[in-house]
Protein backbone atom coordinates (compact mmCIF):
# COMPACT_ATOMS: atom_id res chain seq x y z
CA UNK A 1 0.00 0.00 0.00
CA UNK A 2 1.01 3.62 -0.59
CA UNK A 3 -1.26 6.07 -0.02
CA UNK A 4 -4.54 6.33 2.60
CA UNK A 5 -7.06 9.23 1.64
CA UNK A 6 -9.46 10.17 4.22
CA UNK A 7 -12.99 12.09 2.85
CA UNK A 8 -12.69 15.02 5.42
CA UNK A 9 -15.21 17.87 5.81
CA UNK A 10 -12.49 20.92 5.73
CA UNK A 11 -8.88 20.16 4.38
CA UNK A 12 -7.49 22.88 6.05
CA UNK A 13 -8.87 21.52 9.46
CA UNK A 14 -7.76 17.91 8.47
CA UNK A 15 -4.25 19.06 7.32
CA UNK A 16 -3.62 21.18 10.69
CA UNK A 17 -5.00 17.93 12.78
CA UNK A 18 -2.89 15.38 11.09
CA UNK A 19 0.35 17.60 10.75
CA UNK A 20 0.40 17.76 14.74
CA UNK A 21 -0.64 14.34 15.26
CA UNK A 22 1.77 12.64 12.47
CA UNK A 23 4.59 15.32 13.96
CA UNK A 24 5.32 16.65 10.27
CA UNK A 25 6.60 20.12 8.84
CA UNK A 26 4.54 21.92 5.93
CA UNK A 27 1.10 22.43 5.24
CA UNK A 28 0.87 19.63 3.28
CA UNK A 29 -2.07 21.29 0.66
CA UNK A 30 -1.43 21.38 -2.85
CA UNK A 31 -4.30 21.42 -5.84
CA UNK A 32 -5.82 24.84 -4.94
CA UNK A 33 -5.09 25.98 -8.53
CA UNK A 34 -7.95 23.08 -9.09
CA UNK A 35 -11.08 24.33 -7.61
CA UNK A 36 -14.78 22.25 -8.02
CA UNK A 37 -16.65 22.98 -10.08
CA UNK A 38 -20.41 21.84 -10.85
CA UNK A 39 -19.19 18.29 -12.91
CA UNK A 40 -15.73 18.06 -11.54
CA UNK A 41 -14.36 17.70 -8.68
CA UNK A 42 -11.77 19.76 -7.12
CA UNK A 43 -8.24 18.98 -6.54
CA UNK A 44 -7.26 20.36 -3.29
CA UNK A 45 -5.90 17.67 -0.59
CA UNK A 46 -3.07 17.35 1.56
CA UNK A 47 -0.47 14.73 1.58
CA UNK A 48 1.58 14.11 4.48
CA UNK A 49 4.55 11.56 3.74
CA UNK A 50 5.58 9.15 6.81
CA UNK A 51 9.05 7.66 7.49
CA UNK A 52 7.84 4.29 5.49
CA UNK A 53 7.07 5.65 2.45
CA UNK A 54 3.77 5.40 3.02
CA UNK A 55 1.25 8.98 2.05
CA UNK A 56 -1.74 9.89 4.59
CA UNK A 57 -3.93 12.08 2.63
CA UNK A 58 -7.18 13.97 3.20
CA UNK A 59 -9.39 15.38 0.31
CA UNK A 60 -12.74 17.28 0.41
CA UNK A 61 -15.49 14.46 1.10
CA UNK A 62 -17.50 15.71 -2.01
CA UNK A 63 -14.79 16.30 -4.50
CA UNK A 64 -14.19 12.41 -3.71
CA UNK A 65 -17.54 11.27 -4.04
CA UNK A 66 -18.03 13.63 -6.97
CA UNK A 67 -14.43 12.21 -8.27
CA UNK A 68 -15.68 8.57 -7.54
CA UNK A 69 -19.24 8.38 -8.55
CA UNK A 70 -19.65 6.99 -4.87
CA UNK A 71 -22.23 8.13 -2.20
CA UNK A 72 -19.65 7.70 0.86
CA UNK A 73 -21.03 6.64 4.11
CA UNK A 74 -20.94 8.91 7.05
CA UNK A 75 -19.29 8.06 10.20
CA UNK A 76 -16.37 5.41 10.70
CA UNK A 77 -16.27 1.87 8.40
CA UNK A 78 -13.04 0.93 9.01
CA UNK A 79 -10.21 1.18 11.49
CA UNK A 80 -6.80 2.68 10.68
CA UNK A 81 -4.10 0.88 12.71
CA UNK A 82 -1.07 2.10 13.88
CA UNK A 83 1.75 -0.33 15.42
CA UNK A 84 4.02 0.74 17.56
CA UNK A 85 7.19 -0.96 19.45
CA UNK A 86 6.12 -0.53 23.34
CA UNK A 87 3.47 0.91 25.37
CA UNK A 88 4.96 4.15 25.98
CA UNK A 89 5.23 4.87 22.19
CA UNK A 90 1.37 3.77 22.24
CA UNK A 91 0.59 6.37 24.96
CA UNK A 92 2.54 9.15 23.58
CA UNK A 93 1.10 8.89 19.76
CA UNK A 94 -2.43 9.03 21.89
CA UNK A 95 -1.44 12.05 23.63
CA UNK A 96 -0.59 13.75 20.74
CA UNK A 97 -3.67 13.01 19.24
CA UNK A 98 -5.64 14.45 22.36
CA UNK A 99 -3.69 17.24 21.85
CA UNK A 100 -3.98 17.45 18.45
CA UNK A 101 -7.89 17.19 18.61
CA UNK A 102 -9.01 14.04 18.32
CA UNK A 103 -11.67 12.61 20.44
CA UNK A 104 -10.51 10.20 22.57
CA UNK A 105 -12.13 6.47 22.97
CA UNK A 106 -12.08 4.22 25.66
CA UNK A 107 -9.06 4.18 28.45
CA UNK A 108 -5.93 2.17 26.21
CA UNK A 109 -5.44 -1.74 27.86
CA UNK A 110 -3.95 -4.81 27.01
CA UNK A 111 -5.84 -7.05 25.49
CA UNK A 112 -6.06 -10.92 26.08
CA UNK A 113 -3.59 -11.92 23.36
CA UNK A 114 -0.90 -9.27 24.86
CA UNK A 115 -1.24 -6.42 22.45
CA UNK A 116 -1.99 -2.81 24.26
CA UNK A 117 -4.30 -0.44 22.50
CA UNK A 118 -6.33 2.41 22.54
CA UNK A 119 -9.00 4.09 20.10
CA UNK A 120 -9.81 7.82 18.84
CA UNK A 121 -11.27 9.49 16.22
CA UNK A 122 -10.17 12.51 13.90
CA UNK A 123 -12.29 15.28 13.28
CA UNK A 124 -13.90 13.72 10.58
CA UNK A 125 -14.93 10.89 12.85
CA UNK A 126 -12.27 7.99 11.51
CA UNK A 127 -11.59 5.60 14.07
CA UNK A 128 -8.31 4.75 14.63
CA UNK A 129 -6.09 2.12 17.05
CA UNK A 130 -2.82 2.71 18.19
CA UNK A 131 -1.15 -0.90 19.43
CA UNK A 132 1.92 -1.25 21.03
CA UNK A 133 3.02 -4.93 19.84
CA UNK A 134 4.69 -6.79 22.57
CA UNK A 135 6.68 -9.00 20.14
CA UNK A 136 7.65 -7.02 17.74
CA UNK A 137 7.76 -8.50 14.41
CA UNK A 138 4.54 -9.23 12.13
CA UNK A 139 1.52 -8.22 14.52
CA UNK A 140 -0.44 -10.57 12.43
CA UNK A 141 1.24 -13.59 13.98
CA UNK A 142 0.67 -11.89 17.53
CA UNK A 143 -1.32 -14.48 19.28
Amino acid sequence: MHAITLAVADVERSAEFYRALLDVEGSGIIGTEYPRSADQAGGTTAMFTLDDGLIVSVYAREDMALDSGVDLPHGPTSTIGHFVDSRAEADAFLERARSAGATMLASPYTRPWGMYSGFFQDPDGHLWEIVANPGGGDPASVG
